[in-house]
């Protein structure tokens, strides 16, 4: 039986021992985070809803950026518009097919983000884990993927379609770290552009939540979300690493 002595012992030890684990896994978000944003998001949702004669604005869109977009699809569906049951859910799939046709099309020449896959490169080469987690669907995260030849550097791509719920949930973060054997959130960094990010990071409980500046919200909206860092984009990930963790 451990004695109240070695018990103290070991909880005076817990900080240092925090302190002296490595990020063994990096969970990032996609657009805005590793792929430019050029507000196309945004437009495919409003013209996809549009469509359907149900308005939303871009400043209802900015609210729910990072979350899964089969979520955001339902819940605007179901509040504008006067169907019930499964005409309901008709009128949602339809609109959610064709924010994705949308979206991928767009996506074919979206580029990705200044030294992100240098930022990859070095941090694979330092023997850390990659995941990706989107509130996209299968088919857009796929599409952008293979396109880039992102594969390669990734464990596993956890989408909106892959969880119960999405951000700020955790559990696309918890998923990422199931498909890569990392058992402690102690070794999880997750890194994200927007609010949602952020909260998903911290509800998660990872050792590290980071904000980028590269994508749908500045420093004045992330600020007041709990992190630990907020940096320019992905380029600076290897250095902030390497210096803090």
């Amino acid at each position: 039986m451990m004695t109240r002595r070695q018990s103290v012992g070991l909880m005076a030890l817990a900080p240092a021992l925090l302190a002296a684990s490595k990020i063994r896994l990096v969970v990032f978000d996609v657009g805005g985070t590793i792929i430019q944003d050029r507000g196309d998001v945004p437009e495919a949702f409003i013209g996809a809803f549009a469509k359907r004669g149900i308005a939303i604005t871009p400043e209802e869109i900015a609210k729910v950026r990072g979350a899964s977009k089969r979520e955001v699809v339902r819940r605007f569906t179901a509040e504008r518009s006067k169907t019930k049951g499964a005409e309901l859910d008709k009128l949602a799939a339809g609109i959610y097919a064709d924010f994705n046709a949308r979206t991928i099309e767009a996506y074919r020449a979206v580029p990705p983000i200044d030294g992100a896959e240098a930022a990859f490169q070095k941090l694979r080469a330092q023997g850390i884990l990659l995941a990706a987690s989107t509130g996209f669907g299968h088919e857009i995260a796929a599409s952008i993927f293979q396109r880039l030849g992102w594969e390669k550097y990734f464990t596993t791509v956890v989408t909106g379609d892959d969880v119960s719920e999405g951000r700020p949930a955790p559990f696309m973060i918890f998923r990422a770290m199931e498909a890569a054997k990392v058992t402690s959130v102690a070794d999880v960094m997750a890194v994200g552009d927007t609010p949602l990010d952020l909260q998903a990071g911290t509800n998660a409980g990872a050792r590290a939540v980071v904000g980028v500046l590269s994508g749908a919200s500045k420093r004045e909206r992330l600020e007041p979300e709990p992190h630990t860092d907020i940096i320019a984009s992905v380029a600076a990930l290897p250095e902030l690493i390497a210096s803090k963790y």
